[in-house]
């Protein structure tokens, strides 16, 4: 019986962690939607997620937008089929590539920064404190990050498509010997509104779970300096797993609706 006793230790952890989450979500959702609200703390999330992450974003979506063109040229030249290269680019940028990419590089960096800022407040009790000078927890800490990165995500997307199908042009245009105008005329003929829009909606759903394993994982956490290390770590792996988990999903519902 050992074997059935462990799996469903693990299957009864499982399901206290879902449900643990599930409340979280809730009442940080319900604070999300009820004043009063904090101006100038959501101010400065967005700030913090949305200026500052564009440096990351933007290098990186640069170089994946080159190498995809590259490795795009190279298939497609199997086939004499090179002239789908600049499709190919903007249409893996705008579905998929651009708000995964921008999703990986904001978690590593707002979803282990908030687990480790608000963690800190839980061991040094200033969460506690919070409390006893009645500011609601949620409403100060919790609620202005998940705006913040709801609204901010899809915005660090477009900037992301815009610079990637960039990095595909430079390439196409300087290394491949593609006509400029031709590449740009393939670009645009072969994209649709529901392409962008699809990537949009993906960059926002990120931007709600980056945001909230950040939280949730700083709120709960304890031990001491130890404790907000492993909130961090579990902060950025459980977002970027969820992300990519519900990366499919979502693309799974657009496919089925084309």
């Amino acid at each position: 019986m050992n074997p059935l006793a462990t799996l469903g230790r693990v299957f009864i952890g499982f399901m206290q962690v879902a449900g643990r989450i599930s409340l979280f979500t809730f009442v940080a959702v319900s604070h999300c939607l009820r004043p009063p609200w904090y101006p100038q703390l959501i101010g400065r999330q967005m700030l913090d997620i949305g200026y500052f992450s564009l440096p990351v974003v933007g290098l990186t979506s640069l170089f994946t937008g080159m190498v995809l063109a590259l490795q795009s040229y190279t298939g497609f030249a199997r086939f004499s089929a090179e002239g789908a290269v600049a499709t190919v680019v903007v249409l893996s940028m705008t579905r998929e590539l651009g708000p995964v990419i921008a999703g990986l590089m904001v978690a590593g960096r707002i979803g282990a920064s908030m687990a480790a800022e608000i963690g800190t407040m839980r061991v040094t009790e200033q969460i506690d404190a919070l409390s006893t000078l009645a500011t609601n927890p949620f409403k100060y800490l919790v609620a202005p990050r998940l705006i913040a990165g709801l609204t901010m995500l899809p915005l660090l997307v477009i900037v992301a498509d815009v610079i990637g199908v960039f990095g595909g042009y430079l390439v196409g245009v300087y290394k491949l010997n593609f006509n400029p105008a031709a590449y740009l005329k393939r670009t645009f003929d072969f994209l649709e509104f529901i392409d962008v829009f699809s990537g949009l909606v993906k960059a926002g759903a990120f931007g709600f779970i980056i945001s909230l394993m950040g939280c949730y994982h700083g709120y709960h956490s304890e031990g001491g300096a130890q404790g907000v290390g492993r909130a961090t770590t579990n902060a950025v792996v459980s977002a970027s797993i969820l992300l990519l988990v519900f990366n499919y999903g979502i693309t799974e519902i657009f496919f089925a609706t084309r």
